[in-house]
C-alpha cells in the first residue's frame, strides 16, 4: 500500500538507502546513521579530534543560514562530491587540518546529512562510521539492550552505494560478536557476510565512490576511512547538533 508504514521485527535491521526511511516507523527506535565516504566519517573524526559539535544540514542555504546564527563556527560542506564555494572541505583529514577544536561545525553534505536530518524523529540517532563502530555497539548494547537498531546507510541519490552496506557489515558483525544469540534481517545478514569477505583498503579503494575520491587526490582519505576502530567514541544526534555522550571517551588526535 503506497505510503504506510513497515514495523519492523527484527532487532538488527539495514536499510540500504535513507530513501527506505519513508516506508520505515522510526519512533521507538534507534538508529545508525552511516555515511562512510565521508559524511558520519568526517563528523566522528572532528568531534573525536576536539570539535564541540557538528550541525548536520541538509543544505548550503540551511547551513549558511545557521552559521549567521551560531556567528563564530566552521562552515565544511560538499553537494555532489563538490566542495562548496567558501566552505571547508568536508573530508575528514582535510576538515580536521582546517582547524576544529573548540568549535562549532555546520557540515552540509550531498546524503550523509541528510540522512541525519531525516531520521531525527527515532528514539535516539548515532553517528556511525567504521572508526567508531566497536564502541558505538557497546554502548547501543549498555544503554538500549531490548531497543530494535536499523542501520541506516546514506546511501546516494536513491542508489545503493557499496561502502556504506560494508560498514553496515562492520556494525552488524560486531553486534553479532558481543550479543551471541541475535535476530538479524536479510540485508543485515547480507551486509555482515560481504564484511566479512571483503578486504581493506581495497574494498573502499575499489568501489564507485571510493574509485571517484582516488581520482580526486583523496586517497589518504579513502584510506583513513577504513581504520576500523580506531576511534573509541560515540557520537549523537542531540537537539539538532552532533555531540560525544558524556561517556565517551576523547580520542587522540591521529
Amino acid at each position: 500500500m503506497s505510503g504506510a508504514q513497515i514495523e519492523l521485527q527484527h532487532k538488527i535491521h539495514v536499510l540500504t538507502k535513507k530513501e527506505e526511511l519513508d516506508s520505515v516507523r522510526v519512533q521507538g527506535k534507534v538508529v545508525i546513521v552511516l555515511d562512510v565516504l565521508f559524511a558520519t566519517t568526517t563528523m566522528v573524526a572532528v568531534l573525536a579530534n576536539g570539535a564541540r559539535e557538528v550541525v548536520p544540514v541538509p543544505d548550503e542555504a540551511a547551513a549558511r543560514a545557521c552559521a549567521q546564527g551560531i556567528g563564530e563556527c566552521v562552515l565544511a560542506g560538499e553537494l555532489y562530491a563538490e566542495t562548496l564555494p567558501g566552505f571547508a572541505h568536508p573530508a575528514p583529514l582535510a576538515l580536521i587540518e582546517h582547524g576544529v577544536r573548540g568549535k562549532t561545525v555546520v557540515y552540509s553534505t550531498t546524503n550523509g546529512t541528510v540522512a541525519m536530518t531525516q531520521a531525527a524523529g527515532a528514539a535516539r540517532v548515532y553517528c556511525g562510521s567504521l572508526l567508531n563502530a566497536r564502541r558505538l555497539v557497546e554502548h547501543i548494547l549498555e544503554r538500549h539492550a531490548r531497543e530494535t537498531v536499523l542501520i541506516l546507510c546514506s546511501g546516494s541519490g536513491n542508489n545503493f552505494n557499496y561502502e556504506d552496506f560494508y560498514g553496515a557489515g562492520c556494525f552488524v558483525d560486531h553486534f553479532s560478536g558481543m550479543m551471541g544469540s541475535i535476530d538479524l534481517s536479510d540485508a543485515a545478514r547480507a551486509a555482515r557476510d560481504l564484511y566479512r569477505h571483503a578486504r581493506l583498503p581495497d574494498a573502499l579503494l575499489e568501489c564507485r565512490v571510493g574509485s571517484m575520491m582516488v581520482k580526486r587526490g583523496l586517497r589518504r582519505e579513502v584510506e583513513y576511512a577504513c581504520r576500523v576502530d580506531s576511534l573509541p567514541v560515540v557520537a549523537a544526534l542531540e537537539e539538532g547538533r552532533v555531540r560525544l555522550v558524556s561517556d565517551s571517551a576523547r580520542a587522540r588526535t591521529r
